[in-house]
């Protein structure tokens, strides 16, 4: 028996079988073996009327953009194909980012409070042989999601949405007024339908093929860890700090690997992840599991046997270039994980689901007002963001080619080199970066700078990331400065909002916010 699952093997919830299907997952996708869903299709007979304004795929998050729309007054049913219960382990975010749940009116201070199960400060951004950076307020709050999603569902059936547990999305006919929605062995009909069914959606999955036939995933990460009692006896002050990014070895099994650490309501959560292609010879989740397991006294000053093992967190997380996914149909939209929204850099979920929330919410409830349902007016709520695009070359370079023969500490030379940059440019450059934002102004300068400060190690990079992706990169780079110009101009324009008809309105006011996202420029510090 390996040490992964003589561990996980004793670890209440059974991880070690969790695993093993992640694994079977991880094996489809390496030899393309997975099946391409056909669960929606199209019929031209219009609906005689709907139940419901929007069923929503997905309840975990679902449940937050559910609340917000049922709250406006629309007609709002959750499908969940188990229950819906948060998981045990936090969700990390800032508490800047979490008052967005407030100022949407989903929670009150008092009830956002009542969720917030630790919190830390400060975390360190650290590089092996190279950079050490400590930062605060960045991933710094860790939220109870069983107390927060109780909350809102709570919230949720008050204002009169419905919730459908133990019920499971099974197909869906989109026809020109509605969509008729099977689940559960029921029939449903509603004007939207939402798909938040995550990464591995099938919906997701069965647009992209028709968009992008055979598509592999463009880029994965792969993320294992433990949440563990025992830190604090060799160190008491152990978790009064966390990592947000860390390295201490040079590059393995031609990844780099790459650490997160964070105090716990029940002890400390440590991740390894690392940034792959779904080559067929990558390793296993196992086997790094395994890599896990054996770095992990190196890397928090402990013996394995001091650690009292509570949970196993592990996930392939795929990423594609082409995201946001655009709609494959009329009345179908993705939100969340399974719309690629997120940074190819994070780990996506809440954190990318809040940053994009206020924009969600207001589109999604102008388009149901207008009757805006079409796929090209969905189409531009998850429209082309080039601060999203632009953070596929920092992925690529910290990702290691099978064939490639790179310097053993080339990436944390690389990383080094551009931290110590921001570092001194200040946190109004770091600490967005940090939290998945990048801004043309600052990655215009950090670039600038870092060539003169590190030639050398930026001329290693070039031929590591290849001419295609760098040609891509300078498109990107230029649409984001394009669209952090125009957001500029465009926040001069409510004057004349009255001179449009309401349809007219809707498209101005997505395109309003996809130059202000899709710049960066939604933060602030």
């Amino acid at each position: 028996m390996g040490v992964t699952e003589q561990i996980l093997s004793q670890i209440a919830g059974n991880p070690w079988a969790g695993l093993q299907r992640a694994d079977g997952l991880w094996t489809d996708i390496r030899e393309g073996t997975r099946p391409i869903p056909s669960l929606v299709d199209t019929e031209s007979t219009a609906l005689n009327g709907t139940d419901w304004d929007v069923v929503i795929a997905g309840a975990t998050l679902g449940v937050v953009i559910g609340t917000a729309l049922v709250q406006r007054g629309w007609r709002v049913l959750l499908l969940e194909r188990g229950e819906l219960r948060g998981r045990e382990q936090e969700w990390n975010i800032s508490r800047k980012e979490l008052q967005t749940l407030v100022r949407l009116g989903l929670l009150t201070e008092a009830e956002l409070e009542e969720a917030i199960a630790s919190q830390y400060n400060p975390a360190r951004v650290a590089f092996h042989e190279g950079v050490e950076l400590w930062v605060e307020d960045v991933l710094n709050i860790g939220v109870d999601p069983v107390t927060l999603l109780d909350q809102l569902k709570t919230k949720f059936l008050v204002a009169g949405g419905r919730l459908l547990e133990q019920t499971a999305f099974e197909g869906a006919t989109v026809q020109p007024n509605g969509v008729t929605i099977r689940a559960g062995g029921q029939v449903l009909t509603s004007r939207l339908l939402l798909d938040m069914m995550g990464h591995f959606s099938p919906i997701a999955a069965q647009a992209r093929h028709v968009q992008q036939p055979g598509a592999q995933p463009d880029g994965i990460c792969l993320v294992v860890g433990t949440c563990a009692e025992g830190f604090t006896a060799n160190n008491p002050k152990a978790n009064d700090s966390g990592d947000l990014m860390a390295s201490f070895a040079p590059i393995r099994n031609q990844c780099q690997y790459f650490w997160e650490a964070f105090p716990a309501k029940d002890g400390r959560t440590t991740y390894l992840f690392t940034y792959i292609d779904s080559a067929a010879e990558r390793q296993s989740l196992e086997a790094l599991f395994d890599d896990y397991f054996e770095l992990l006294p190196e890397y928090q000053g402990i013996e394995r046997s001091q650690l009292d093992f509570k949970r196993a967190l592990f996930g392939v997380l795929p990423c594609y270039r082409q995201s946001p996914l655009k709609p494959g149909w009329d009345r179908i939209l993705q939100v969340g994980d399974s719309s690629g929204t997120q940074s190819p850099l994070s780990f996506g979920g809440f954190g990318a689901l809040l940053r994009h929330l206020p924009r969600l919410v207001e589109g999604l409830d102008e388009a149901l007002t207008v009757d805006c349902l079409d796929q090209k007016s969905l189409g531009l709520i998850n429209g082309y963001q080039p601060t999203i695009a632009v953070t596929w070359l920092f992925q690529r370079a910290m990702r290691v080619g099978l064939d490639q023969k790179l310097g053993a500490n080339q990436v944390n030379e690389m990383l080094s080199a551009v931290f110590r940059v921001m570092e001194a440019s200040g946190e109004a450059t770091l600490k967005p970066f940090l939290q998945d934002v990048v801004q043309f102004p600052a990655l215009a300068s950090t670039m600038l700078k870092t060539g003169f400060a590190a030639p050398l190690t930026v001329a290693k990079v070039l031929p590591q990331v290849g001419l295609p992706a760098l040609l891509r990169w300078t498109g990107h780079y230029a649409g984001l400065g394009a669209y952090s110009l125009l957001s500029l101009i465009s926040r001069g324009g409510a004057d004349v909002e009255l001179k449009f008809s309401p349809k007219t309105l809707f498209y101005l006011h997505r395109w309003k916010e996809l130059l202000e996202y899709g710049a960066g420029m939604d933060y602030d510090d």
